[in-house]
């Protein structure tokens, strides 16, 4: 375990870290799975193939998402389908998506208790708590809103992508090195693997489920913690 006696700054992400946000993505991809399955061998890796194409110019959101989806159903099922089917399941697809944008950001299970117990030791023990989640800023903004726990962060960066770079940059904002900052996320891409390159220490929670995007090889770290729930930050933190 890594010595947190440095640490000065603890960074949370957002997106299953704080609240459940894939599964719900994943309730819009399988009824695009479900329509396109008689046309493909592999309805999944179709989807897969247009979001990746896609990132560079649309990077992550609902957004990008939706567009990645109708454009998915109109390639591998735009000529097998009469023009009143796919209109219907376009229609379909693109309420299911929009609905997405209002989802619940009910915090899960120890997050808000573990927030409070962190925020009410910070000050005397000189620690800042920030949330550095990547996304479309409207989207992630009314996201934390309706989860009710802006109140605990000091500092809030949405950004379109966690690599090195921004990770660095978040360091020179907060004023800090790296080996002060504190990771806490899900994706072992995107949370824990810039982190550790910088030199800061992770906090590895990982969720149930994981969006093809963010699969990554399991990391090995002597500054990387492991758990299994979110309430376990206090044990961490001798909270």
């Amino acid at each position: 375990m890594p010595a947190l006696q440095q640490i000065r700054v603890i960074a949370f992400d957002a997106d299953d870290t704080l609240w459940d946000c894939q599964s719900h993505f994943e309730e819009v991809e399988n009824r695009l799975y479900r329509f396109i399955a008689p046309y493909c061998e592999a309805p999944a890796r179709e989807l897969f193939e247009t979001e990746s194409g896609n990132m560079a110019d649309l990077g992550y959101g609902t957004k990008a998402f939706t567009i990645s989806i109708i454009e998915t159903a109109l390639r591998v099922a735009g000529n097998r389908v009469t023009k009143e089917e796919m209109t219907e399941r376009l229609s379909d697809l693109l309420q299911h998506c929009k609905s997405l944008l209002r989802m619940a950001a009910t915090p899960l299970p120890g997050v808000e208790d573990t927030l409070a117990a962190i925020s009410a030791a910070a000050p005397a023990r000189n620690l800042h708590l920030v949330l550095f989640t990547k996304g479309e800023l409207q989207e992630q903004e009314n996201k934390l809103t309706r989860s009710g726990l802006a109140r605990f962060f000091s500092h809030v960066e949405i950004t379109s992508d966690k690599t090195e770079t921004e990770f660095r940059q978040l360091c020179e904002r907060l004023g800090i090195q790296p080996s002060e900052l504190l990771m806490v996320g899900n994706s072992l891409k995107s949370d824990i693997a810039p982190a550790l390159a910088i030199g800061a220490s992770a906090v590895h929670i990982p969720f149930h489920v994981t969006w093809q995007l963010e699969h990554s090889e399991d990391i090995e770290h002597e500054r990387l913690i492991k758990i299994t729930h979110f309430g376990e930050l206090r044990r961490i933190l001798n909270l």
